[in-house]
């Protein structure tokens, strides 16, 4: 090209083209010349592109203009929302500009990219929460951690993360000084260690007579500067110093005056409580419903009730609510009128369920009601820019962990089926949505009746700072009726007896006559010769049972039924035995064959001809139907959608249908009224039967819901019946835990503590929520402590608080091994009537009892015990219960009797007695003497004699004699009797209690060596020492209460933060590492994922064996048939579970108490062949084959492994492994086909 150019050009200029380059412009023959003959003009040889120095020219003026800095708030105006009426002016911060995801939780940081807006990101930083302060310069200026900081010791001279750091040491030595420093000039000189050192005015010395330029001038200066320290350091500790006055000789004789005692910690002020929880009055009709709210934002065909007005208003208002209302009292009416109140606002509104298929029905259902509505699962997303969004609560979670910028538009969050609070796998997720949930999303909570609404109402209120206000249904719209059916086949059919009326009146004359009918129809050889208790029944006579109660339902028009079983096997049992049973029309068999053919037309052809698909056909073309986990998703939603068509009349069901689907039934029947729970065989809660039970009856088709309980054997126990079914239902309780990947997340953010959030769980409600008399409390304690005079006394000033700090050391460990004395077997027998005990009563804290009578009571035991009295006295039966041994109070029946040995009790001048009746606490010793007595005798005179009419007589011979007796030992054995020894006596052969009474023995001795015993006011001294020490006490306890270490969780925090320590997730200063944020990505046993991902045990596997092996992450079912593996499939399965093993024998060498062996058996190998031949693209008719586990559990576990496969290639992305990322997305590929992944009827 370069050859050609010349001649071109030559040609260009020759010819007389018309068009040629315009006279101004030179022609590129000159240009090329010009470059080629001069090179010096080439760019490289321009020194100007140099550096080169620029003179600066001094301008002084300059530095009178600052720039102004960008203003740091801004005025806001707050509006009434919903008139818009301006109500004030409040200052708020302006958002900075640097503000990001990455680095910042506010609001008004900038929104991250659009692919993030709804999942977000491990790396973003969430939203700060509602309810807790936010974080802002003058609240960490007035902190009072910085106010506790040690300047002169606390200060860190090494920062985080660095191997070295800065000496700030000012004691250097003169040498080091004088090399470190130039030589002086004649100028005034300072030395920058004194100017560091922060001294007085007087100390920065600036006198050139004081400075010398050698290093003898500077030794000397160095040592001035010691000695002006010391003497500084003197005055100061002369200062602080009080000289107290020690006691004169004049005060050997005079009585102190008496100490003031401490308030008790119940005196603090009474602070008004604020009520978070605002219970509504549904009683009254809403009368000005329509004129409150003229233009409703969503308007339904019928009258709504007054509890859905109620919370209408309370919307309208913007407040949170907490609808507890029966089963179909139309709780979903407060969903839908949220969900339109936010499109009319032009906001968005999440709705969560507790499980998938419930997202599912409520995406069809606010679907075909509103239009614009999305759904979120784990592998399907549509319209996530809907404005309304079902999703489940633990994606909502995620959201919330990750940052999405979803939340920004979020007016209300939907919580269906709040009591799920309670399943203690999950229920943890719900506490953590709504602690993390940002303060301007208002909370909707709908829930079944709880006997607790208003407490957790409360918790939820005073975690968020918001009122929720909480509305509860008085009553059932359809009233229950509950039955007995002890019939077994068509002639007994009519054996069913009304138990439970419908305004829920227990009939105990039903069930007599159930256990009537069921005597009268009892063999003679059953009654003779049946096994004890309760029968069960017989399988084999299930069949007639069904036969006989369906056709009895059918003749009263009371179908469709669903029948719990409490049993998929059981299920699938009862439907396939009725072969017999046909319960639909010509008509309604058409109708369900189009239907059915028509839902599984999607299918591939070898799976509409699955054995499951082919029987659940043939149940559904008469009526029946079967619905459990085990049943193929698709199958399933064909059976709800027809059962809502009315075409399945009877539906053999497990406890997982009631779970918030609205498909009422006109009869409910239980097949038993046991269940396993996992662990064993157990009754039904009433919260159980309550939500089971509420699918009968039908609004606006019933008048009355009709419940059956069959009873195939043995009728149930009155008593089990009336609590089952009249039961209070189950509380909501906390199931808060701690878990890794919470641990993580809160982490990596620096203002978000976990101890913030294990404060505000519902399990430490009731302690924090006394957080502010607590203070109050506190303060008073200080002002108290702050009066107290010291004890000025010469003996008691040094070991008066060493005494009590003894004394109270031995009272505790008296009273530890006191407890364990009493309840020890020997010692229970020899606390018999007639044993000598040495008891404190009163003020007498060694004196001897008689034992008389064992009586036990609600909390502890009673003995009744003859004692010794001054004549005439009477004895005032007021002692501490075994609550005084409470640490803050344990000194309060201390005597230094005890200690000094002063001896027995010994009536002067004439003796009585009395029979009191005393706790264990009361019992100091129990001896080795016993002596006969009439005890009922002795007892009964004595309590005779307390009566006005016999008060003067006599005692009794009985009586007497005894006192004698007990007059007797006292005055033979003044010094004490010989107790019983725990080893030679009671036999005790534990060694760490056997060395504790031995430490308690010889605890005794040292005590009588104190100074302070020589004190002549010592009684009193030592009283105000105990008074001023308990208010010390109380003051620890209250500090305490408000610390972060009464935090129930806090010491298994510890263990599991040290666990990331040691397995290097998070490094000693507790910052997230790389493996912390790997784990961040994974949603379940992120440990285990997380070390296989680093040891590459997944790099050099196919992706079909690479999801064969993460199968056990996902697959639940503890019991099922053992798979058929190849060698390098069991070669994986041992290294993940040497991996489980070693993160197991980390967290028992950390402290927590979960077995080795128990962390390893929560995976489960059983599926591992059968997703092996699925990724390898066996079809599903012949991998079922494989396999006892049912259908519906393959389908379920293989969906959850592609969630799994979708988090490891996100961990691989963030760890920089590309092969690995590719295989996830290849295993991923490979079991996303057919059956598995059929997509929901309800998103069609």
């Amino acid at each position: 090209m370069a050859s050609e150019l010349p001649s071109s050009l030559s040609t260009s200029t020759k010819s007389k083209a018309p068009f040629e380059l315009p006279p101004v412009l030179i022609d590129l023959e000159t240009r090329l010349e010009q470059y080629l003959k001069s090179p010096e003009k080439l760019l490289i040889h321009d020194f100007r592109r140099s550096q080169r120095f620029i003179q600066r020219v001094p301008d002084p003026a300059a530095l009178l203009v600052v720039d102004l800095p960008a203003v740091p708030t801004t005025i806001k105006v707050t509006r009434d929302p919903t008139t818009g009426q301006l109500l004030s002016y409040k200052e708020d911060a302006v958002g900075r500009e640097d503000e990001t995801s990455k680095n910042s939780t506010s609001m008004r940081r900038a929104p991250g990219p659009l692919d993030e807006a709804v999942r977000g990101s491990s790396s973003n930083f969430p939203f700060w929460p509602g309810g807790m302060d936010e974080p802002s310069a003058s609240m960490v200026a007035h902190s009072d951690g910085l106010q506790e900081l040690d300047f002169e010791n606390g200060l860190l001279s090494t920062p985080p993360g660095f191997s070295q750091g800065m000496s700030f040491n000012v004691e250097n030595p003169p040498d080091k000084i004088t090399e470190a420093l130039p030589k002086p000039s004649k100028k005034n000189i300072f030395n920058v260690v004194d100017v560091l050192g922060g001294g007085d005015d007087d100390t920065w010395l600036s006198d050139e007579e004081q400075w010398e330029e050698d290093e003898q001038g500077l030794q000397a200066y160095s040592q001035k500067l010691k000695s002006m320290k010391q003497e500084e350091d003197q005055l100061e500790l002369n200062k602080t110093a009080k000289i107290h006055r020690s006691d004169s000789l004049e005060r050997l004789t005079k009585v102190s005056d008496r100490p003031a005692k401490m308030p008790p910690p119940t005196a603090a002020p009474t602070i008004p409580r604020e009520e978070w929880a605002v219970w509504v009055d549904i009683s009254t009709p809403v009368e000005d419903f329509f004129k409150k709210i003229p233009d409703l934002a969503y308007k339904w065909p019928f009258e709504l009730d007054i509890f859905q007005k109620q919370a209408i208003l309370h919307l309208e208002n913007h407040e949170s609510v907490f609808v507890a209302a029966h089963t179909s009292a139309g709780k979903t009416v407060v969903a839908e009128y949220a969900i339109a109140l936010s499109a009319k606002h032009m906001t968005r509104t999440i709705y969560t369920s507790p499980i998938k298929a419930l997202s599912n029905q409520k995406f069809r259902d606010f679907k075909q009601t509103f239009g614009d509505v999305g759904l979120l699962t784990g592998d399907v997303q549509i319209r996530p820019e809907a404005h309304c969004l079902i999703m489940t609560t633990e994606i909502l979670r995620s959201m919330l962990y990750n940052g999405a910028d979803t939340i920004r538009d979020l007016e209300w969050v939907i919580f269906d089926e709040v009591h799920y609070i309670n399943d203690s796998e999950r229920g943890v997720v719900w506490e953590e949505v709504l602690i993390m949930l940002p303060d301007h999303c208002n909370i909707i909570l709908l829930s079944a009746t709880v006997p607790n609404t208003m407490e957790f109402a409360e918790w939820v209120g005073r975690t968020k700072k918001k009122k929720v206000y909480v509305i509860s249904t008085l009553k059932r719209p359809i009233p229950l009726e509950h039955f007995i059916y002890t019939g077994n086949s068509t002639k007994t059919s009519n054996e069913m007896f009304l138990l439970v009326d419908a305004n829920k009146n227990f009939l105990s004359t039903g069930y007599q006559k159930a256990v009537d009918a069921k005597k009268a129809r009892a063999s003679k050889s059953s009654t003779q010769f049946g096994a004890k208790g309760t029968r069960q029944g017989n399988t084999k006579q299930d069949k007639g049972v069904w036969l006989s109660i369906v056709d009895m339902l059918g003749k009263k028009n009371q179908l469709p039924v669903v029948a719990f079983t409490f049993s998929k096997k059981r299920c699938d049992e009862n439907a396939s035995q009725l072969s017999s049973l046909d319960l639909l029309t010509a008509a309604g068999k058409s109708e369900v064959h189009v239907f059915f053919q028509r839902c599984i037309s999607r299918l591939k052809g070898t799976d509409k001809e699955l054995p499951q698909v082919i029987h659940m056909q043939d149940l559904l073309k008469r009526g029946v139907g079967v619905h459990h986990s085990g049943i193929l998703p698709i199958i399933k939603e064909v059976i709800e959608m027809l059962f809502q068509r009315g075409l399945v009349k009877l539906l053999f069901a497990t406890e997982t249908f009631a779970m918030g689907v609205n498909m009422p039934a006109r009869t409910v029947i239980f097949d038993s009224l046991r269940k396993h729970d996992g662990t064993n065989f157990r009754d039904l809660l009433p919260g159980e039967y309550i939500q089971m039970a509420g699918r009968a009856g039908r609004r606006g088709l019933d008048t009355t819901g009709t419940v059956i309980m069959l009873c195939k054997g043995d009728v149930p126990e009155l008593s089990d019946l009336h609590k089952i079914i009249l039961g209070k239902p189950t509380k909501l309780e906390s199931q808060f835990r701690l878990t890794y990947s919470m641990i993580l997340n809160l982490l990596r953010i620096e203002a978000l503590r976990v101890e913030d959030m294990m404060k505000r769980s519902f399990s430490e409600f009731h302690t924090q929520k006394d957080v502010a008399r607590h203070k109050a409390e506190l303060e008073k304690l200080k002002v108290y402590l702050d009066d107290m005079k010291p004890i000025e006394c010469q003996y008691c000033d040094d070991s008066l608080e060493q005494f009590y700090t003894a004394c109270k050391k031995y009272v505790e460990m008296r009273n530890h091994l006191q407890d364990v004395s009493m309840s020890h077997p020997q010692m229970v027998k020899a606390l018999a009537t007639g044993r000598i005990l040495v008891i404190h009563l009163g003020k007498q804290q060694q004196q001897l009892g008689l034992l008389l009578k064992v009586t036990s009571g609600r909390n502890e035991k009673k003995f009744a015990t003859l004692v010794l009295t001054q004549k005439d006295e009477e004895i005032c039966d007021k002692r501490k219960s075994n609550a005084s041994k409470d640490a803050s109070h344990v000194m309060d029946s201390f005597s230094v009797d005890l200690i000094t040995d002063t001896g027995l009790f010994l009536p002067e001048n004439g003796y009585g007695h009395a029979v009191v009746e005393l706790v264990a606490a009361d019992i100091v010793a129990v001896t080795t003497k016993t002596i006969k007595v009439a005890a009922d005798k002795v007892i009964d005179d004595f309590n005779k004699r307390q009566l006005f009419r016999f008060k003067n007589d006599p005692p009794s011979q009985s009586a007497s004699l005894a006192t004698q007796e007990l007059l007797r030992l006292t005055e033979t054995n003044l010094q004490g009797l010989t107790a019983l020894h725990p080893v030679n006596d009671l036999g005790i052969r534990d060694i760490d209690l056997v060395e504790q009474f031995m430490e308690f023995s010889e605890m005794k001795a040292p005590l009588k060596d104190h100074r302070c015993l020589l004190c002549p006011q010592f009684s009193q001294h030592f009283e105000q020492m105990k008074s001023n020490m308990k208010v010390k006490e109380e003051i620890m306890k209250v500090k305490y209460l408000m610390s972060d270490e009464s935090l129930q969780l806090l010491p298994e925090y510890s263990q599991r933060k040290e666990v990331l320590e040691v397995l290097r997730y998070v490094d000693d200063n507790c910052a997230v590492q790389l493996k912390g944020r790997v784990a961040c990505e994974i949603a379940n046993n992120e440990l285990v994922i997380t070390e296989l991902v680093f040891e590459n045990v997944f790099s050099d596997r196919p992706p079909a064996e690479i999801a064969a092996l993460l199968s056990c992450m996902v697959f639940q079912q503890k019991h099922c048939s053992e798979p058929n593996l190849s060698p390098t499939l069991s070669t994986g399965i041992e290294k993940i579970k040497s991996v489980a093993e070693s993160i197991g024998k980390v967290q028992k060498q950390c402290g927590l108490t979960e077995p080795v062996e128990d962390y390893v058996a929560r995976l489960n190998f059983g599926l591992v062949e059968v997703t092996h031949e699925w990724a390898k693209g066996v079809p599903f008719a012949e991998i079922t084959r494989l396999t006892d586990v049912t259908e519906g559990i393959v389908v379920r576990t293989i969906q959850r492994l592609n969630e799994t496969l979708r988090d490891v290639r996100n961990a691989a992305r963030l760890v920089g492994d590309p092969v690995l990322c590719q295989k996830m997305e290849e295993a991923s590929s490979l079991i996303k086909r057919d059956i598995v992944f059929a997509a929901s009827l309800y998103t069609q």
